[in-house]
């Protein structure tokens, strides 16, 4: 029993006297009883130990070179093994004095004494065989998780080397929640809802959904956009989506209602087919192939009474389109995908390995560029509502330009 307890016991006063000696009342650290690297390196410092004392010299048939370099390679790994003990301690040490922002100060001192101290406890203790030294780690690694599924606020281990990783690694930008600063200037919605709530039954109507159009991490570049609108917006803000694909946003934005039949199954009303009893004009828009996203299997189906696929037309070119629909007489329910900034991008040779900076440019260059017929076409028809989304957050693209924006939350504008 001694060779499991000792070293327990030895690898949970390294652990726990930091902690009290830090300790504050009030605090809330989520702490494990013992450290489970301690613990390994203990039981291992154990066993070379015995190694050394007891049976290198009773090896028979070696000769005095091979024996004196089995010797010193035993020794060295010795010596490394409490090397990495007190390193570990040390970084367990400043894991601790980092939550509270203090400096090391006389606490350096403690991986020291209490590591030396658990060596001199767990010196003359027998020791376990190197399988027996795995398979006791392995039980106890298990009867750490299988516990914690248990207690999740009361670990029985604590893994210093992986806390001190985890906390010096970079850090990547917060993405998935929207910055109180955009929230106290603008919209934030958690619902897909916003063309249906936004869309105007008395007049024409054009939703656009424009490729890859994200909510910046920088409040100033979206300001940026919203300036191309000026004078037109009537609400603006972001709103998250589930999923980051096009083929869903597409859906998702055109839902009316979800009900279900006479038979009890789930069905879905869309907007398209409410605006066409209403005698509107339904039309949708693409300046794409219908097998992209094989649209050609859902487009119609969502209720459009004409459907168009402007194979190679940028989104000015459709904008042109839209334009002379508006002209007519007929009051218009039109829907529109733009193209021009789906990724990855035409001028990129590498979807993910690209300089960000060089692909911010060009997608900055092209949002922009639809933004702004956007906006002039909506000038020319006051009359209509706009009402402008992101489908998705940009994707298939280096990393670092992904990290500018938050991950699906998309903006959305109403004009007119």
């Amino acid at each position: 029993m001694k060779k499991i307890l000792y070293p327990l016991a030895a690898s949970a006063l390294i652990t726990i006297v930091p902690f009290l000696l830090t300790f504050e009342k009030g605090q809330d650290i989520v702490r494990g009883l013992f450290g489970y690297g301690y613990f390994a390196l203990l039981l291992l410092i154990v066993f070379l130990k015995d190694v050394l004392q007891k049976k290198m010299p009773a090896c028979a048939g070696m000769t005095i070179g091979f024996r004196a370099r089995k010797i010193l390679a035993y020794v060295l790994l010795l010596f490394v093994s409490i090397i990495v003990l007190f390193t570990i301690a040390w970084l367990d040490l400043q894991n601790l004095l980092a939550i509270k922002g203090w400096d090391t100060g006389w606490y350096g001192i403690l991986p020291f004494v209490t590591c030396g101290f658990a060596i001199a406890v767990i010196w003359k203790i027998p020791t376990f065989s190197l399988t027996s030294i795995s398979l006791v780690l392995f039980a106890t690694l298990v009867t750490h998780f299988a516990a914690f599924n248990l207690f999740p606020s009361q670990p029985l281990a604590q893994f210093p080397a992986i806390d001190y990783l985890a906390r010096s690694a970079p850090q990547p930008p917060q993405r998935k929640e929207i910055d109180d600063i955009f929230k106290d200037k603008y919209i934030v919605s958690d619902s897909a809802s916003i063309t249906r709530n936004y869309v105007d039954t008395a007049r024409s109507n054009v939703i656009i959904l424009v490729e890859s159009w994200g909510v910046p991490l920088d409040i100033n570049r979206f300001e940026k956009q919203l300036k191309i609108f000026d004078g037109t917006i009537a609400a603006a803000g972001s709103h998250h989506r589930m999923y980051s694909r096009t083929k869903t946003a597409e859906r998702e934005d055109l839902i009316y209602k979800i009900h279900r039949d006479s038979s009890g199954h789930r069905d879905t009303t869309f907007l398209p087919q409410v605006f066409t009893e209403k005698n509107y004009k339904t039309t949708f828009l693409f300046g794409g192939n219908s097998l992209e996203h094989q649209r050609f299997k859902y487009i119609h189906n969502l209720g459009f009474e004409n459907v168009r696929f402007k194979e190679n037309f940028s989104d000015v070119e459709i904008v042109n389109q839209i334009d002379n629909l508006l002209n007519d007489s007929l009051k218009q329910f039109i829907v529109w995908t733009t193209r021009d900034t789906k990724f990855p991008i035409a001028e990129s040779k590498s979807i993910y390995y690209a300089n960000a900076d060089v692909v911010d440019s060009t997608y900055s260059f092209h949002l922009e560029k639809t933004l702004q017929s956007i906006a002039g076409l909506a000038q020319k028809h006051p009359e209509v509502r706009f009402i402008i989304q992101g489908d998705h957050n940009p994707i298939l693209s280096p990393l670092k330009f992904q990290e500018r924006f938050y991950k699906r939350w998309v903006p959305f504008i109403a004009l007119n």
